[in-house]
Order: structure tokens, then sequence, then C-alpha cells
């Protein structure tokens, strides 16, 4: 029951900071836009781990960088930068759940879409001159991708649909921010983001769905 309170009342603050919440003053913006992260950090703390209490404890962290994250963003390297190690922590939990045996076409999706987010954004900076944003974004692009390839290992169904929406909320981000305008960029970019961050916590109640893959098409 509480968790299910918890829920609503992250998706009816979340669409309050969405779509009613003004620009200015900004220190306000900031604070609205932390309360749906500190409740889902409360949703992820009183879900009970159906993984490992470590993954649940590293999960939390992560939630906690991704918060100050959202503090800091906009003052964009300091938000990119913390960010990054919001998705170490991540990364590190789903090493917790791991299950190695993944489909080798999934592997390579995952490669195209990073190496092209890569030469294009990171592309669109090292044109003009920008050698170190640009050599940031690459680095960022390594490591959510690696996030995103070690959730896809866990077989946590909430933790890869988790990744690969904060994976579609940075791309949008980045395309906006660096090559063109994105019309309803916000909408787009905190629905995926909160999404992204609830199914997050929420696989800390996840178990392992065990299934059968032709090994020929595993890679380790």
């Amino acid at each position: 029951m509480v968790r299910r309170i918890l829920i609503t009342t992250i998706i009816t603050m979340g669409i309050i900071y969405i779509f009613f919440i003004p620009n200015d003053p900004v220190s306000f913006k900031i604070t609205m836009k932390l309360i749906p992260m500190a409740l889902i950090i409360l949703f992820a703390i009183t879900t009970r781990s159906m993984v490992t209490t470590t993954y649940k404890k590293i999960i939390i962290s992560g939630l906690l960088v991704c918060m100050v994250a959202d503090g800091v963003i906009y003052w964009f390297l300091a938000g990119l930068v913390t960010f990054f190690v919001g998705h170490i922590f991540y990364i590190f939990a789903f090493s917790h759940a791991s299950r190695k045996s993944v489909p080798r076409f999934v592997a390579f999706l995952l490669l195209v879409y990073g190496v092209g987010m890569a030469i294009w954004i990171a592309g669109s900076q090292f044109s003009i001159g920008e050698y170190i944003l640009g050599s940031a974004i690459i680095a960022y692009i390594f490591i959510i991708f690696l996030m995103g390839w070690m959730a896809i290992r866990t077989r946590l169904k909430l933790a890869i649909t988790g990744a690969f929406l904060f994976i579609f909320s940075d791309s949008v981000l980045a395309i906006d921010r660096f090559v063109f305008d994105v019309p309803y960029r916000d909408a787009f970019v905190m629905i995926t983001y909160y999404a992204a961050q609830i199914f997050i916590a929420a696989s800390i109640g996840s178990r392992v769905v065990k299934y059968s893959v032709n090994r020929k098409n595993l890679i380790g």
C-alpha cells in the first residue's frame, strides 16, 4: 500500500514539475525537480530486495548521486560528471545480478547506436573546436551504454527498461542541446527520465526470469 501511494505521488509531483512549474526562479525549479527523485529513493528504500542486499544498496546510492546531478545539471559539465558517477553505481549494481549470456544481435544494436550517437553528437562539438566537451560527451556515451549493456546482462526486465529509458532521455537531451531543437523536449526528457529511475528502483524487487536461447548466438 505504501509503495502504491509513493508511485502515485511520484507521478503526480512529476506531472506538476514538468507541466506547471515555471523556469524562474531557478532555485524553486530545482527544488521541485528534486522532489520526485527524493520520492523515488524512498520507494527504493521501501522495496524488498529480491536480488541481493548489495544490489539494493548500490542502486539507492546511484539514485542519490543522480538526484545531486539533477540539481547541478544547470551547470552542464558538472551535471554530466555527476551523472557519469551515477551510472558507475548502476553498472556495479547490475554486475551483482549479471547472468552473462546475451544474444549477439542485442550487443550489435547497442554498439551501433552508441557509436552513431558518439559520431553525431560529439562530432558536432569537435567540428567547432570544442574538444574538451566533445571528449566528455564520448566518455559519457560510453558509460551510459555500458550501463545499458550491464542492465541487459541482469535479465531483470525492470532494470533493462529503466536503462533504455535513461538512454532515450539522454539521447533526446543531447540532440536538442547540440544538434537541433526537439519539440516538447522538456516533456520527452523528464517523463522518460523519471520513468527510468522508477524502473531502476523497482528492479530491486525483481526476480530473475530464466529462459533458454541458442548457445551459438551468445557472447560472454
